[in-house]
C-alpha cells in the first residue's frame, strides 16, 4: 500500500506547532509538596478510598480501589502523610474525591514493587493481572480500564495490535518523546499486549512528521517478525482510533462498534509505555510524561509528572506565564482539550498535555450564521451531518440529533475547525451526546 493510501476520508490539515517541544528531551519534573489524587480519572466505576487522614502512605501503594470490572486501582505517586480525602474539580470537568497526601520528600517506594519476571515466564493471565493491578488505564483519551480492553469476549476474535503512535493533535509531544527516548519499552509493551490478548500481529502507526520516531521504533522491532513500523500520512484526526483500523487494516468499525468487533485493539503510546514498566519492573501508573506547551507559558518543556500535582505547580517550573493572565489553559491540545477555569487542578492519567495560550491566540471569533457551504461534512471522518446535529441539539431535539447518529461522533474539532462561520459545532454535538447517554441511563 503506498503512503498516499495511507489515510481516510474527511479530516483537516492543521498546523502542528509541535516546534515548541519535539525535540526537547523528557526531564523529570520537580517533586511536588502536595498531591491531590483523584479516585476516579477513568471509565467506569469510581474508586473508594482505602486510606484515611493520618496514613503514612509509600510511592506505588494502593489508595483506591473497587470491586467493579470496568474500573482501576489508584497509587500514591509520592511516600508521606494522608491530610484528607475531600471533593473537589479535576481536570475533566467532574468533581470527585481525592486523597490529598503532603509528601516527606522521601520518595519510599511501596514494598510491594517488584519485577514480574520475563515475559517468557507470564501467561496471558498473569499479564492480564499485573497490568489490573497496576492501574493502566488509557491514557491518550476516555482513560478505559486497559485490562478491560484485553479482555474481549470469546466471541470477539483479535488478530491485530494496533499501537497509536500518530498523536495528531496540535502542540503535544509527550508520545512522540516517548517513541524516540525509550523506543524499546514501546515495542516491549506491544509485546506484552500481544501475548495478553493471544495475537501473533502487531503494528505501530506513526505519522511521517516524526521520522526520528518511525527510525527509533524500526531499530527496536528489527528481530521482532510479527512487528511492524507503519508510517502514516499527516492529517487530523488521524490518532483516532478507528481511522486508525480503517487506515492500517482497511476495517470499518460499525456504527456503536468497538474496535473489538473488526478483530483489532487499539493502545497509545504512553499506555504502551506503562505497561511494559509494570510487566518489567513492577510499577503502577502513578506518573505520566505531560507536554507543558504554548505560547503563555515561558519555558516548554517534556516533563516526568506525578499524578496528581496541581497544574500550577508545572506551570511555575516552566517559569510562568509569558503574559500577566493567560488566555486560555487547556487540558490537552487545541482541538480536542478541555478548557480549564482554575490551575489548582490536578494531574491525572489522561493529561498528556497542559496547553497555555495567549489572550490574543485564545480570543474567539464572532459567530456568523451558517452559510450552508457543507464543509463541515465535508471533513467530518465519521460521515456524519455536523451542522444538523448542531442545530438540533442547540433546540433541544435530541432525539432527531440520535437519529443521526450524533454517538458516533468522536469529538475530534474538524467540523468546528473548518467552519468559516465559527458555528459551535462539536460544543452543541458533545452537548446531545450528554443529554443521549443520560436519557438512556435514566431508562435502564
Amino acid at each position: 500500500m503506498k503512503l498516499k493510501d495511507l489515510t481516510f476520508r474527511g479530516g483537516v490539515a492543521v498546523s502542528d506547532n509541535k516546534g515548541l517541544t519535539k525535540d526537547l528531551l523528557i526531564e523529570p519534573a520537580e517533586d511536588p509538596s502536595m498531591v491531590m489524587i483523584a479516585l476516579h480519572q477513568h471509565t467506569g466505576a469510581p474508586c473508594e478510598a482505602v486510606v484515611q487522614a493520618g496514613d503514612e502512605v509509600k510511592v506505588g501503594q494502593v489508595i483506591g480501589q473497587s470491586q467493579a470490572f470496568v474500573s482501576a486501582p489508584v497509587h500514591s505517586s509520592v511516600s508521606g502523610t494522608v491530610k484528607e480525602i475531600v471533593s473537589m474539580a479535576i481536570p475533566t470537568g467532574l468533581t470527585v474525591e481525592c486523597v490529598v497526601i503532603e509528601s516527606d520528600g522521601k520518595n519510599t517506594m511501596d514494598e510491594s514493587i517488584k519485577p514480574n519476571g520475563g515475559l517468557e515466564d507470564l501467561s496471558p493471565e498473569e499479564l492480564i493481572e499485573i497490568i489490573k493491578e497496576a492501574g493502566i488505564t488509557g491514557m491518550g483519551g476516555a482513560g478505559f480500564p486497559a485490562h478491560v480492553k484485553f479482555s474481549p469476549p470469546a466471541e470477539k476474535k483479535i488478530d491485530t495490535i494496533l499501537i497509536n503512535g500518530a498523536e495528531c493533535e496540535p502542540y503535544l509531544t509527550a508520545d512522540h518523546r516517548l517513541m524516540v527516548e525509550e523506543p524499546d519499552k514501546i515495542v516491549f509493551g506491544l509485546k506484552v499486549i500481544m501475548k495478553a490478548v493471544g495475537v501473533d500481529k502487531g503494528v505501530i502507526g506513526v505519522e511521517v512528521n516524526k521520522p526520528d520516531a518511525i527510525k527509533a521504533l524500526k531499530e527496536a522491532s528489527r528481530d521482532e517478525e510479527n512487528i511492524s513500523i507503519v508510517p502514516l500520512k499527516v492529517k487530523y484526526p488521524q490518532g483516532d482510533e478507528k481511522r486508525l483500523i480503517d487506515v492500517i487494516l482497511g476495517r470499518q468499525v460499525p456504527s456503536g462498534g468497538l474496535p473489538m468487533d473488526v478483530g483489532a485493539v487499539v493502545s497509545n503510546i504512553s499506555t504502551t509505555r506503562a505497561i511494559a514498566e509494570a510487566v518489567m519492573d513492577g510499577k503502577p501508573l502513578y506518573e505520566r510524561v505531560v507536554t507543558i506547551t504554548g505560547q503563555g507559558v515561558k519555558n516548554p518543556r517534556n516533563l516526568v509528572v506525578k499524578v496528581g500535582t496541581p497544574f500550577k505547580d508545572i506551570i511555575e517550573q516552566c517559569g510562568g506565564f509569558n503574559e500577566g493572565s493567560p488566555g486560555k489553559i487547556l487540558m490537552g491540545g487545541p482541538m480536542m482539550g478541555i478548557s480549564q477555569y482554575s490551575i489548582d487542578v490536578p494531574v491525572i492519567k489522561g493529561t498528556g498535555g497542559i496547553l497555555v495560550m495567549t489572550e490574543e491566540e485564545a480570543k474567539p471569533e464572532p459567530l456568523q450564521p451558517c452559510i450552508r457551504c457543507g464543509k463541515c461534512l465535508e471533513v467530518c471522518p465519521v460521515y456524519l451531518q455536523p451542522i444538523y446535529l448542531s442545530n438540533y441539539a442547540l433546540k433541544g431535539d435530541f432525539d432527531k440529533a440520535e437519529a443521526l447518529h450524533a454517538l458516533d461522533c468522536v469529538e475530534c474539532g474538524a467540523c468546528s475547525y473548518q467552519c468559516p462561520s465559527k458555528r459551535p459545532l462539536v460544543e452543541s454535538i458533545r452537548l446531545a451526546k450528554r443529554e443521549i447517554i443520560a436519557k438512556r441511563n435514566k431508562t435502564n
